[in-house]
C-alpha cells in the first residue's frame, strides 16, 4: 500500500528555515523509503523536474518557485546494535526523514557518544552526508560508517561506505548533483556514554575542560545548544534572526600558492597588528568567513532591501528574513557581502546552501 502523500498547499515558504520561495507545481511526500524510491523513478521515467525537500534549511528557492514537482522526505525509523565483538562501539541507522537534533538527542538519551557537537543543527538525517555537516570541530564523516542510496542513473539502491563518498569540507561526491538519494545512514557511537575529545576551543571554554578530554555527552550536547542559541542557530520562529539558511557562506580555503599574497593583502586593510584566523586545510588554509564578513565593513544586523533581510544580530554567517522579504532581497544582500569581501580581500565567498531556480 502506498503511503505517498500529496499535501493541497505548495508555496515552498511554507518549508524553508527561511520562509522563502515561490510555489511548486506539484507537492508530494513519501513517509516510506519503498515509496521514496518508486516516487523518484516515476519522475525520472517521465522526465519530470524533481526537487528533494528535506527540512528545507539548506535550500534557498526562487520567489518563482519550481516549475516542477517537490518531494519530501518523511521516511521515518532509528535503531542500534552493540558491537558483537563486546566492544564499545554501537552501530547506529538512522533514516534519511528523521529529524537530525531529534535523532542526536535520542542518541544521547540512549547513552550513546560522538554526535553531541551536532547538536541543535536544523534538517534531516538523509542530508548530513551530503555536505559533510560540521560543527565545534566535528563533522559527521568522524562517525559516519556508510549511506544507504538510490542511485538514479543505475536505477538501483545501493550501499556507499564512508571512503566512497570522498568526505572534505562542507562536500561529499554527493554535493553539487542529485544522482544519489539518501535513504538512511549508518554511524559509530560511543557506548560508555562520553563525547569524542573536544576539539573546539570555545566549547572547552564552555565546558571548563582542556582541549582533547572526553565529557558526558548530555553535558556537551547542553553547551552546544547553548553556544547555538546565542548566535541565533537554533530554530525559533518568534526570533527572527533565525529565520535563516544557517551560515550562508563556506569558509574560503586558500591553496598555498595564494595564501602569503591573500594575507598581506589582509595585513594592508586591518592593519600588521591584528592577528588572522586561519587553520590548516588540505592543499592550503582556511580562513574564517565570518571575521573577513566583518572586516569587509559588513557588521551584526547590517540590512539590506529596506530591512528587509539582514545579518543576523547575533551571528555575520546568517543572512535572515526579517520578515516580510523576498529571494530576490535575500540574494541582494549576498551579493553585496560577497562583492565587498573580494573587493576589499581579494577573497572569494561561496554560498553554503543549495540555490534552486536562482543564483548568485
Amino acid at each position: 500500500m502506498s503511503t505517498l502523500r500529496s499535501p493541497a498547499q505548495a508555496a515552498l515558504s511554507e518549508h524553508t528555515t527561511l520562509r522563502l520561495g515561490g510555489q511548486a507545481r506539484r507537492f508530494d511526500e513519501a513517509t516510506t523509503s519503498e515509496d521514496l524510491v518508486a516516487a523518484v523513478r516515476a519522475a525520472d521515467d517521465g522526465g519530470e523536474p524533481l526537487l528533494l525537500l528535506g527540512g528545507g534549511s539548506n535550500l534557498v528557492v526562487a520567489d518563482e518557485g519550481f516549475d516542477g514537482a517537490v518531494l519530501k522526505i518523511g521516511t521515518r525509523g532509528r535503531r542500534f546494535q552493540q558491537d558483537r565483538h563486546g566492544g564499545l562501539t554501537v552501530h547506529v541507522t538512522a533514516e534519511a526523514g528523521e529529524n537530525w537534533d531529534e535523532f542526536v538527542a535520542w542518541t544521547v538519551g540512549e547513552g550513546f557518544g560522538g554526535l553531541e557537537c551536532l547538536s541543535g543543527i536544523p534538517g534531516l538525517v538523509g542530508a548530513t552526508p551530503i555536505q559533510n555537516v560540521g560543527a565545534y570541530g566535528f563533522e559527521i564523516g568522524d562517525l559516519l560508517r556508510s549511506v544507504r542510496l538510490y542511485d538514479r542513473r543505475m536505477g538501483e539502491v545501493r550501499t556507499l561506505a564512508k571512503e566512497q563518498l570522498r568526505l572534505g569540507y562542507r562536500t561529499s561526491v554527493l554535493k553539487g548533483t542529485d544522482h544519489g538519494v539518501v535513504l538512511s545512514i549508518d554511524v559509530d557511537l560511543h557506548g560508555d556514554g562520553l563525547s569524542s575529545p573536544i576539539r573546539y576551543a570555545e566549547l572547552a571554554k564552555k565546558l571548563d575542560v582542556e582541549i582533547g578530554a572526553r565529557v558526558p555527552a548530555a553535558r556537551v550536547r547542553e553547551a552546544v545548544l547553548e553556544l547555538r542559541r546565542g548566535k541565533g542557530m537554533v530554530l525559533d520562529p518568534e526570533d527572527h534572526d533565525t529565520w535563516s539558511a544557517g551560515s550562508f557562506f563556506t569558509n574560503p580555503i586558500l591553496p598555498e600558492a595564494r595564501v602569503t599574497a591573500v594575507l598581506a593583502r589582509i595585513a594592508e586593510v586591518v592593519g600588521d597588528d591584528v592577528p588572522v584566523p586561519q587553520y590548516p586545510a588540505d592543499n592550503g588554509v582556511k580562513l574564517s568567513a565570518a571575521w573577513l564578513i566583518e572586516r569587509a565593513g559588513f557588521g551584526k544586523g547590517h540590512a539590506g532591501a529596506g530591512g528587509r533581510v539582514s545579518l543576523s544580530t547575533k551571528h555575520t554567517l546568517a543572512l535572515t528574513n526579517r520578515g516580510s522579504a523576498t529571494t530576490a532581497d535575500l540574494l541582494a544582500l549576498a551579493r553585496e557581502v560577497r562583492d565587498g569581501v573580494e573587493i576589499r580581500f581579494g577573497v572569494e565567498l561561496h554560498p553554503e546552501p543549495l540555490l534552486i531556480n536562482c543564483g548568485l
